[in-house]
């Protein structure tokens, strides 16, 4: 009998029947077994659900925890119903940048990749505003953190022109430095420019520039309720005319869910053809992309947690099973396919979309896992917990436990 440096016992699997073994070595998963096994550090499932670790399609880490030093106001413009002044809480939200610095931008940050190790978020596409107000000051602290965390938590550090490009000017060249100095994914928000012709000139400077040095593309795009919107689009073609097919996400994307049926496949066209993926964030504003559309026309289509405390959201734990627990509501995806649909959209199609390879519980695949309190989907969901144990690059790296008790009347001790 083999021995195993790490091994997860008495498992319960998606779509498998019976009681699951699960040995690891050297970071990835080398059984997946009804046949007992043996290892140096055994973890006791005791018939809990395991399943792949969480990925985090979207966050903007360098602002969390930040919404008691601006107000509301920017919350209340971003969620009005119809998103019509999406931008002005742009504008708003721009005033924490006045005071930014990597003093306390560091331990904001700090604080919600703690609790992503707690959640099991094994990746994070985290961006960083580098503008003329906020300069380095975001990005320099997530750089330190990806390296180290590395392993345990996957920062993907996005070099995020929130104010624009050619309405920001200066800018661009910052990017160009936070690309410089190891940034992981250029960013881009082409819709916020003034004209059609300027977003399209944003979307082009910001390909050029991942594709020569080698990195991937990440846009807001199409972040209001206007149909017009088109911003989605460009991203796609030039992705396709710079040599970035398979190596880009859009963002929110919410106009698309005002398209009419013909536009929404004339788009879904090009963004197979670029290799699109998308992030969608349902819960932090009243519009969406159609998520099951999306995906029906073969889309793949991620969520994440977008925020934490800050001027667009008063909530999140970084927990992204709340995550999916919100959008099953938000997307009406409620019965078995549909539960199904949003787990995979924090875990495996999460992965595919940022672009991580071998994120499957199968033979060869990472051994990023998570042993859930609960045996079924549907039981995680409802209790959204923290997991019982987290196991990154194969090896513990965190446990929960989740206990009450109770002192009814007649029952004192």
């Amino acid at each position: 009998m083999p021995t195993h440096q790490l091994l997860i016992a008495d498992a319960r699997l998606r779509g498998r029947e019976g009681r699951w073994q699960v040995g690891m070595d050297d970071g990835r998963i080398t059984a997946v077994t009804q046949d007992r096994l043996s290892a140096t550090r055994e973890i006791d499932a005791a018939g809990g659900l395991v399943t792949e670790s969480f990925a985090n399609g979207h966050m903007h880490l360098d602002k969390v925890h930040t919404l008691d030093r601006i107000g509301d106001a920017a919350l209340t413009a971003y969620t009005s119903g119809d998103m019509g002044s999406a931008l002005t809480s742009i504008e708003l939200a721009s005033a924490v940048k006045a005071g930014y610095d990597r003093s306390w931008i560091e331990p904001n940050a700090r604080r919600a990749v703690l609790q992503a190790v707690r959640y099991g978020v094994r990746h994070v596409l985290a961006f960083a505003d580098v503008d003329t107000k906020a300069r380095l000051e975001g990005v320099i602290p997530l750089l330190a953190l990806r390296e180290e965390l590395r392993g345990v938590v996957d920062l993907q550090v996005v070099a995020f022109p929130q104010d624009g490009l050619l309405c920001d000017p200066g800018a661009e060249e910052l990017v160009r430095e936070a690309v410089d100095l190891g940034a992981d994914v250029v960013g881009g928000i082409p819709w916020i420019e003034h004209t059609d012709a300027e977003a399209r000139e944003h979307v082009r400077r910001m390909c050029v520039l991942a594709a020569a040095h080698g990195r991937r593309v990440a846009m807001l795009v199409d972040d209001a309720g206007d149909p017009h919107l088109r911003t989605t689009e460009m991203l796609a073609a030039a992705m396709i005319e710079h040599g970035l097919v398979g190596r880009g996400v859009a963002n929110h994307a919410r106009a698309i869910g005002l398209y009419p049926r013909p536009s929404l496949e004339r788009l879904a066209g090009i963004a197979r053809r670029a290799g699109l993926g998308f992030v969608s964030d349902p819960h932090t504003g009243p519009l969406h992309l159609p998520v099951r559309e999306l995906t029906a026309m073969g889309l793949p289509v991620a969520l994440g947690q977008d925020d934490i405390e800050d001027a667009y959201y008063p909530f999140g734990r970084h927990n992204m099973v709340e995550v999916a627990f919100l959008a099953a509501h938000a997307l009406e995806a409620v019965d078995t396919a549909g539960i199904d649909l949003v787990y995979d959209a924090v875990t495996t199609t999460a992965a595919r979309v940022l672009g991580v390879e071998g994120h499957r519980l199968e033979e060869g695949g990472n051994a990023d896992l998570v042993v859930h309190h609960h045996p079924t989907l549907r039981a995680v969901l409802t209790h959204h917990d923290a997991p019982a144990y987290v196991v990154a690059s194969g090896r513990l790296v965190a446990s929960s436990t989740t206990t009450t008790d109770f002192y009814l009347e007649g029952d004192q001790r």
